[in-house]
């Protein structure tokens, strides 16, 4: 193990027949020292390169887009702002995939993540664009015009990633569910407060 020295001292005084008992000792001594540290260094291992969830946080939404097309269609689009973190000693990439957003149990919308990367421990800023439903958001007018008056309206989302990542000499892919609970003001397009829980999987072939 890195850091850690054995030292061997001489044997003073011994008879004829010992040097080899103190051959077999040492011998012995060795072969469980280089044990121990093979162990130490695999244990280690498994907890550095131990995947850890990334988490996600939404910071706030942007309309980007809102046009009425006739006879009674809306054409609403967003623009989610997501602050992306990534705790593991290792980069990863993914594929594109879509962001289902919830109201009442219902799909309101989708936002889209393009597939890329992001590098080991880091942080970035993720742009989502997002579309929704407005024959749905139709179907939804009473509650969301209560929502609107109150200025609370309750989302959720849902997205499964899936991706590889680099663990010491092997890539690995993995799969990352994420469900948000989100608290919007619908007025001014605020996020108010959400909740964010991940679940990560990762494929050992």
């Amino acid at each position: 193990m890195e850091g850690n020295q054995i030292q061997s001292f001489p044997i003073m005084g011994i008879s004829s027949s010992a040097p080899s008992r103190t051959s077999h000792q040492r011998g012995w001594s060795w072969g469980a020292a280089l044990a121990g540290a093979a162990t130490t260094a695999a244990a280690a291992g498994v907890l550095v390169c131990r995947p850890r969830d990334p988490s996600f946080e939404l910071i706030s939404i942007g309309l980007s887009t809102f046009h009425f097309r006739p006879p009674a269609a809306l054409d609403i689009g967003l623009t989610l702002t997501v602050h992306s973190t990534n705790p593991n000693v290792v980069p990863v990439r993914y594929g594109a995939s879509t962001v289902s957003i919830l109201y009442g149990g219902a799909c309101l919308g989708t936002a889209r993540l393009d597939a890329g990367g992001q590098p080991a421990t880091s942080c970035r800023l993720l742009h989502l664009p997002a579309r929704l439903d407005a024959l749905e958001m139709a179907h939804h007018a009473g509650a969301i015009l209560a929502d609107v008056t109150r200025r609370h309206m309750e989302l959720d989302a849902e997205v499964e990633i899936v991706g590889e990542a680099a663990v010491l000499l092997w890539s690995r892919r993995f799969s990352v569910r994420i469900d948000s609970h989100i608290v919007v003001d619908p007025v001014f397009l605020e996020v108010v407060e959400q909740d964010n829980r991940s679940e990560m999987q990762l494929s050992l072939v």
